[in-house]
Formats: structure tokens, sequence, C-alpha cells
């Protein structure tokens, strides 16, 4: 029998929905867990154990009365510490932010709490979510599960790190650049960055008006579908959300892929490709065709572009964001973030109003052109075996240590430009022993034929239902 600890979150909301556990039961099985792991990981910023038991016991005694909350009821979560809770602290992982208490509480948490779910910890992360490999220094670097020694991927470090560990069932991150798909890459589980607008920002932290995006990390595409399902949809709280109907993502997995067509780019995503990285993909491609995908080798136009404008986009927003602290207390930022900074104020508005102005016909040149053969694209979300936290510490490291950070995150920012949503899942392993992406992205608002093909190849294999050796065994 597995341990409670290592359901995935649907079987583990369907248990307790069948009476077969309880809240309390999961609950001390995931603190048990971080009591074990978190010594080696470090994926926790803040723990609130009395609260999150009597959520339990809240959640216990209401189903003995029969009142099941929703799809999520009697469930503890773990978040990235960048989502506003009332009355709980918010670090968003910096020394800037270390005893700030929000006075409300984002649309997501609530969507969440609403369904029946309750948060227990706020999850380490790279500090104001501006790093793609997990470093920080506020609150010590997160480490991959797999292998301490390596990264786990940022920005969302502690959320990949949890959850791949079994210390929570699901967690929300947050995608900028990659920061759900790279921590779920590097530590095996599944992510995605849902379609720009698709998911309410109301009181997240921000990083990048035109590039943030808000999503779940999770132990499957199953999983990452509930979550999807409770927290898409408009807000009022947002303006910037969209209005466009939420599907029922569940539904969508059908196993099914006859007749769909899945490119793969020839001219990017592959240049810096290294071989244990080509052979999974090429793998998992086949694994795709078995499911009836049809595969496609195809040149993408405009990345040169893309990658161009995505960075001229984030730089600029975040400096802007970050304005004023940077005024006030710039010796409180890791040096590696405070040089990112300055390089935006550095960045002229006609730069800036170009890259914007350009992304709508970008957008859909790029959708008329690749999606007008296909209807998915699949790539590695990283395209080298995983470097260690030594080998991308920028503030500390040699010539030629930025290169190496900035090359994790290469395959994941174009998708941010576009605003397509693009999903991360396990698909093998490195010669360290390390988990190794497969990126599947659509067009817009396709989550669910994104989900569906990654449950399809999720039918088929087991990477996703594999466990770090951190693990108590």
């Amino acid at each position: 029998m597995r341990a409670l600890a290592d359901l995935g979150l649907v079987e583990a909301a369907d248990a307790v929905a069948r009476r077969d556990v309880t809240s309390t039961a999961l609950l001390e099985a995931c603190l048990a867990r971080l009591d074990a792991v978190n010594k080696i990981v470090n994926a926790t910023i803040w723990v609130d154990r009395d609260r999150a038991r009597a959520a339990a016991a809240a959640a216990d005694a209401a189903l003995a009365a029969g009142k099941q909350v929703g799809r999520l009821h009697g469930i503890p979560l773990a978040h990235k510490d960048m989502y506003y809770q009332a009355g709980r602290p918010c670090t968003c992982g910096s020394a800037i932010r270390r005893d700030f208490v929000p006075d409300i509480t984002c649309t997501v948490v609530q969507r969440l709490s609403d369904a029946g779910a309750y948060s227990f910890a706020g999850l380490n992360m790279a500090e104001f979510a501006q790093n793609p490999t997990g470093h920080n220094r506020a609150f010590g670097d997160c480490h991959n599960p797999w292998n301490p020694p390596y990264i786990t991927g940022g920005s969302s470090s502690g959320s990949g790190a949890a959850v791949a560990s079994g210390v929570t069932y699901a967690s929300l991150g947050s995608d900028t650049g990659g920061s759900i798909r790279l921590p779920a890459s590097a530590c095996g589980v599944t992510g995605i960055k849902p379609t720009q607008t698709r998911v309410s920002r109301y009181g997240v932290m921000p990083l990048s008006f035109s590039a943030d995006n808000v999503g779940p990390l999770t132990r499957s595409a199953r999983d990452c579908a509930r979550v999807l399902s409770l927290i898409a949809g408009t807000d009022p709280n947002d303006p910037t959300c969209s209005r466009e109907p939420v599907p029922d993502y569940e539904a969508a997995l059908t196993g099914d892929l006859r007749g769909m067509h899945i490119g793969v780019p020839t001219n990017a995503f592959t240049n810096i490709a290294e071989a244990p990285v080509i052979e999974a993909l090429e793998a998992a491609l086949k694994v795709l065709e078995g499911r009836g995908a049809i595969i496609v080798r195809l040149e993408l136009p405009l990345m040169k572009a893309i990658s161009a404008y995505v960075a001229v986009i984030s730089r600029a927003e975040a400096a802007a964001i970050h304005s004023q602290w940077m005024r006030e207390r710039a010796a409180d930022y890791a040096v590696h973030l405070s040089a990112r900074l300055y390089g935006g104020y550095a960045i002229p508005a006609a730069y800036y109003v170009e890259a914007l102005a350009r992304r709508g016909p970008v957008l859909k040149a790029f959708a008329a052109e690749v999606f007008g053969k296909v209807d998915l694209l699949a790539t590695p979300t990283i395209p080298t075996c995983l470097p260690t936290l030594a080998e991308t510490d920028i503030d500390h490291g040699p010539p030629g240590t930025e290169q190496k950070f900035m090359a994790v995150s290469i395959n994941t920012r174009p998708f941010n430009y576009l605003g397509l949503p693009a999903a991360s899942a396990p698909c093998g392993f490195d010669p360290n022993g390390l988990p190794i992406g497969l990126q599947i992205a659509g067009r817009p608002f396709a989550e669910a034929r994104v989900l569906r093909a990654v449950d399809a190849y999720q039918r088929d294999t087991d990477w996703h239902r594999q466990r770090p050796p951190v693990v108590p065994r």
C-alpha cells in the first residue's frame, strides 16, 4: 500500500469523499513527510500546523455531518510564498517582505478554499520569483529531491520539490518565463502554465504585468486538470482576466490522440539540447504516436524576435514594479537580482513599447503558420541535463556561470511572450538520476488539448509515479 503522502491529488480527494481516509490523516501524513525531507530539500518558508489541524478537524466534522464542501474537500495544500492569504505571512522569498502579512486573500487560493482545500505552508521560491534555478539568499537554496546538489528549477522551487517529495498534493506556482514548467521538469512532476489571462492574478505578487501566469504543479495531468478547473475563469477583482468559458478539463482526458498533429520544431528548442534530453524526447514522441498522434517536423517562424521581445518586456516591467525598493533598499536584493533590475532601467521606452505593440501581430502570425499545420507543439522543457546549484550561482560563480543560469529557461520563455498554454511532464532521467521534462504547448485557450496529450502520455508511462530517493522507503 502506498503511503498517504504519495497519493495523487484526485486520489486523495476521492478517498476523502468516500470516507476511506480523513483530512486529518492526510495532513499528518504531509507534515510527517515534511519533517522527514525538509532538512534536505528546504522546501518551506513557513508552516502553520495549528491552523491547518483546526481546518482538517473542521473538514472531517463537516463530512461526518453529511456536508461535502467541494471537489477538494479536506485536502491540505502548500503554495509558493507569493500568494496573499489574509493574516498569514507572504515573504515573496525576499528579505524585504520577510515580515509582510497581507489583509486580503488572493482569488485562486480563495477558490481552492471554496472547493474544500486549506493551506498549511508557504513554500520556498526564488527571490521575488526572479531566477530559473531555485537559489535564494534570504531563506536558503531549495535542493532537488532526486539529487540534492542540483537545481530544482525556479522560481517555484519549493513547489516542485514539495510536490515531488510528497509534502503537498499540489501547489500553486507562478510562471513569467518558465517558473512552473522548470521546477516541474527538474523535480519530475507535472505543471501547466495556462493561456495568459486564463487565471486571475488578483492578490498574487506581480513580476511582469504582461507575462505573469498562475497555475498548478501536481503529480499528474489529471491532478492539474482538477486544480485548473477550479481556479480558471473571470474574476471581477482582476480586469485583465479572460471571460472565455472554462471547459471541464477532466472530461477532456480521454486518452485518445487519434488524428492529433503534434509538431516538433526543427529550428528551435533543441539547438543546445544534450543527447539524454533528445533521446527522452524521441522516446516520448513514440509513445504519443502509439496513442494515435501524428508527429510533424516543422520550422517555427519569428523565434529571434520572440526571444528578444520577451526579455525586453519582463526586464522593463520588473524594474518598474521594484523601482521604489530599488531606490530605498537596493542592498537587500541578491546581487544577481539587483543587476537584472538595474539593467531594466536602461531599456529605452521605445523598445518596450515596440515589444508590446508587436505582441499581437507576432502571435497572430505564429498561430497562423504553426497551428494551421499542427494542434500542439512538443519540445524539451529544459534542453540540457540539470546543472548543480554551484554551477549556476551567478552571485559567486566564475565567468560563464550566467550563461548556464540563463540556458535553463531558454525553452520556456517564448511561450510567455506568446501567451500560449504550455505544460511540462516527466519523460525520463539524465545520467545523474535527475528528471527530464517533456513540454507540450498549444494555441490560446487549448489547455484541455494540452492536458489531454499529457494524460495520454502518462497512461502509457510511469515517470510521473516514481518518487525521489529523499522520500523514506
